[in-house]
């Protein structure tokens, strides 16, 4: 498992991404590397590690992402003591994401529909189009119809930046 770690960088990159937190996204490298370990049994020898590993951090995030709509969905309306909202805590962190990238290019990407973000982000991590497919689960065809339309949008939103 020593090669995993050699995708460290990479995975906390994406983790970063996803959920605009760099203590956040550390916890989520950190849980994808427990899965891993606890799964490295499954790993067939031979197959891609990076993707491997890529598909475990996403699958941990989207868990997570459900098991807070859960406890969410149990707190009334209204009921703040407080503390920041969900809304004002969201724009603190873009604003943290977007003093790391530039403004446009980021709420570019941000403005795409999700799985359109996951594969121009996967994509920019270096990986294959059937790496990509690898990672979420679907066909390889499905991975070059979703760059396709990202890299679309993108062109489209970020017009004003051409030579």
């Amino acid at each position: 498992m020593r090669q995993a770690l050699a995708h460290a960088d990479g995975l906390y990159n994406f983790a970063r991404w996803l959920v605009r937190d760099p203590v956040e996204a550390e916890d989520l490298e950190q849980e994808t590397y427990a899965r891993a370990l606890g799964a490295a049994q499954q790993f067939e020898p031979g197959s891609n590690l990076k993707a491997w590993l890529f598909r475990i951090l996403r699958n941990a995030f989207i868990d997570r992402r459900r098991r807070s709509q859960r406890e969410t969905s149990y707190v009334e309306d209204g009921a703040s003591d407080g503390e920041p909202t969900e809304l004002a805590s969201g724009e603190l962190q873009l604003d943290q994401i977007r003093a790391l990238v530039a403004e446009e290019v980021s709420a570019a990407v941000h403005a795409l529909p999700e799985p359109f973000q996951t594969v121009i982000l996967l994509d920019l991590e270096g990986m294959t189009e059937a790496e990509v497919a690898s990672v979420l689960g679907c066909a390889t065809g499905t991975v070059k119809s979703r760059l396709w339309r990202a890299r679309a949008a993108l062109r489209d939103r970020l017009a004003g930046y051409r030579p």
